[in-house]
């Protein structure tokens, strides 16, 4: 068995991404508010800040802050993901189930990346944005509205044109 190692720095800053097992899924954007209260839950019982997050049917990315002296990002995805869990199941939506009983709404593990300076941040926030317009879900990047970009535009982070339309890309956007 593969024994996976984590890069766990107290107060690191992480670029995540999370999937649903099933990939034909769209359980993230049609149970949004059940995910924000999954995180909002987790955020409360173990405090981290989220720099930059999209929600696309599927998967979702996030970079995220944690607190200093804290290095325990595994157990907060186990949380996020148990508590969306719980929730879908309460609402009757139906979810398959791996061989050993267990339920199948996401895949086992997530990726995660450490993210190690400015540049980095940036690169992975670019492609965090961009990522639905990328994946063909929308035109703009202002058009996908389970994206902090819309947090980045209020904030004056970033202009409400960003990226322009998917035909006139000439950027790579993190990738």
């Amino acid at each position: 068995m593969v024994r996976y190692r984590r890069n766990l720095v107290p107060g690191g800053t992480y670029f995540f991404t999370a999937t649903l097992a099933d990939r034909r899924s769209k359980a993230l954007t049609d149970h949004i508010t059940s995910l924000r209260d999954a995180f909002r839950a987790t955020r409360r019982s173990h405090p981290f800040a989220i720099d930059a997050i999209v929600i696309l049917p599927d998967h979702l990315h996030v970079v995220l802050t944690l607190p200093n002296g804290d290095a325990d990002f595994p157990t907060r995805w186990q949380l996020i993901k148990r508590r969306f869990t719980a929730a879908v199941v309460k609402t009757g939506t139906p979810v398959d189930r791996f061989p050993n009983g267990e339920i199948a709404l996401w895949q086992r593990r997530f990726w995660e990346h450490t993210i190690r300076g400015d540049h980095d941040f940036e690169r992975h926030v670019d492609y965090i944005h961009f990522n639905p317009v990328r994946h063909r879900l929308v035109a703009r990047v202002r058009e996908w509205p389970y994206s902090s970009f819309h947090r980045y535009v209020r904030n004056g982070l970033l202009p409400a044109d960003w990226a322009g339309d998917a035909e006139q890309q000439t950027g790579d956007f993190g990738e």
